[in-house]
Formats: C-alpha cells, structure tokens, sequence
C-alpha cells in the first residue's frame, strides 16, 4: 500500500506509525530505557498482585485499590509498549485502522479508570483516618466491587464516543502518524473534515476527568492533613501521615507527567515534535513503573511480605 500525501481515500485500511520523526536512527537505541521501564513495569505490578493475592492479611480495601491500579497499569503500557518496539525494532509501522482506534480507546479509557481509582484510593484514606471505627463498615468488599465497577463503566463509557467520531472522519489526506502510537489528536487531524466535535469532546473529557478527579483528592486530603494536624503528639502526626506517603507519591508520578504533555500539546507550539512525542510515551510509561516500586519500598506490608517471599525461596 501506498504511504504518500496525497493519497485519496475514506477510510484507510492501515495508517502508517512513524515513531520519533528525526530520530529514526536512534530508534534501537531510544528502545532500550523504554523497553526496561515496561519490564519493570510487568513484574512490578504482577507482584503487587501476587502478594496481595496470596496473603489473607492484606485483602483489605487500600490493597483490593492496589490491585486495581495495577491492572490498569498493565493494560495502559501494553496498550502502546509492542507496537512501539515492532517500530522501533523491525521497522514494523503498519498498524491496521480499527486497531489503530481500539489503542486509542484503551489508551484514553484506562487512563481515565487509572484517575478514577487514584481518587477512591484517596477516599479509603480520608474514611481510614477521619472516622476510623467506620472504616470497616463503609468499605465493605460488596462497596469496594461498586467502586470499582462504577471506575471501569466511567471510564469505558465516557471515552467511548471518541474513537465512534474518528471512525466517522473521512480521511482523504495521508495515511501517515507521527507518532508512536495511535494518539487521539495525531488520527483524527489526518481527517479532511471539521475536527472541531473531536477536538472540543476530548478536550471537555480531559478537563472534567481531571479537574473533577482532583478536586476530589484535594478535598480528601485536605480532610486528612485536618484530621493529622489535630493529633497530639508529633510522632503520631508522622505515623498517621506516612500512611498516606504512598498514594500521594503514586499521584504526584501519575498526574504531573500527563498535565505536562497535556499542556505541551495543547499549548507548546515551539515544542519540537520529537521531544513532544518522547513525553507523551513517558507519561504513559512512567506510572506503571514507578507505582509497584512506590508502594513496594513506602507500604511496610508488602515489603515485609516481599522480603518473606525471597527468604522462603532462599531457605
């Protein structure tokens, strides 16, 4: 198939995935740190899930949100992750249209359930502090399933409108993607039509997601700090607040990444398009590597029972 500009066609059969336009001869290269951010980032969560799996003593309602995190986390990178080394590696860069929008999909989608479970992370902390003797009966497995479930339908739902009006776009110009992976703005201005309906729903999702996601976590918290500066003693303040050390370290690494290629792509301009795309493939890397590791090194439970599991295997 041709792979020109000026191709004349509705809906293309394949688009054609660049990966970093100028830096093709360091692709290999470029290749190595994400290929290990992703290896970390599968045995990280899968051990996040295997411990908590395996001991009784954390099937609790911060760890089931653990688990939840993590699975998203895994989805989220091998959402992007092999298509990206097919490119990288093989020079594989065709990826078929309809797969082209189911990344896209679940691209937007469990990174909108990923904020979603960050916050009921954040509302487990608030009740385990703030009203502790009704912990237990308010996050009940049935409610934490709610949660979950009601995190998952909003998710998939509220996305599930973008890649129905990219399939719709007559695409008349190119076939060719800049980019890594299929990316929701990077498809849809391949379209030789008014964009404006795309443009403006992803644009309203992203502000209401994470305007809406953060408010709820700053109200939470500021709930919580309320409740740690109350206590008496220093030390309890410190015990009380190093509860909380793991989640907020997960949404500082989850939420500053993706505003600043948010605010990259929306405004920088003058950003060079390689650094830009560079960005928007840490900001989907980085916090499925880094929150096993955040909660592995910061939560004593799985520490503890992580440092079992080696011991065991060693004796």
């Amino acid at each position: 198939m041709s792979d020109s500009n000026s191709t004349d066609f509705t809906n293309p059969s394949n688009f054609i995935l660049l990966g970093i336009p100028g830096l093709e001869a360091a692709h290999v290269w470029i290749s190595i740190p994400f290929c290990t951010m992703y290896t970390i980032a599968i045995l990280g969560n899968f051990t996040i899930l295997f411990i908590v799996k395996r001991e009784p003593s954390l099937h609790l309602p911060m760890y089931y949100f653990l688990c939840m995190l993590a699975i998203t986390d895994l989805v989220l990178s091998t959402s992007i992750l092999p298509k990206m080394l097919s490119i990288f590696w093989f020079n594989s860069r065709e990826i078929n249209f309809s797969a082209c929008l189911t990344q896209l999909y679940f691209i937007l989608s469990f990174s909108t359930m990923e904020s979603g479970i960050l916050v009921a992370m954040a509302f487990d902390r608030y009740v385990a502090i703030c009203d502790p003797l009704r912990h237990s009966t308010m996050l009940t497995n049935p409610m934490v399933a709610n949660i979950g479930l009601t995190v998952v339908l909003h998710g998939a739902i509220l996305v599930l409108p973008i890649p129905f009006l990219a399939r719709r776009w007559p695409y008349c110009r190119t076939n060719i993607i800049p980019h890594t992976y299929c990316e929701h703005i990077a498809v849809v201005k391949l379209a030789c039509a008014d964009i404006s309906i795309s443009s403006y729903y992803s644009l309203s999702v992203a502000l209401l997601v994470i305007g809406l996601d953060v408010f709820f976590i700053v109200i939470s918290y500021t709930g919580i700090l309320g409740a740690i500066f109350s206590l008496p003693t220093k030390d309890a303040r410190l015990k009380t607040f190093g509860t909380c050390g793991s989640h907020l370290c997960v949404i500082l690494a989850s939420y500053i990444p993706a505003l600043f290629s948010f605010l990259t792509h929306r405004f920088g301009h003058n950003v060079a398009l390689d650094f830009h795309i560079l960005v928007a493939n840490v900001y989907l890397l980085l916090p499925p590597m880094l929150n096993p590791i955040i909660y592995g090194v910061r939560t004593q439970q799985i520490r503890d029972r992580l440092l079992q599991l080696f011991t065991r295997k060693g004796t």
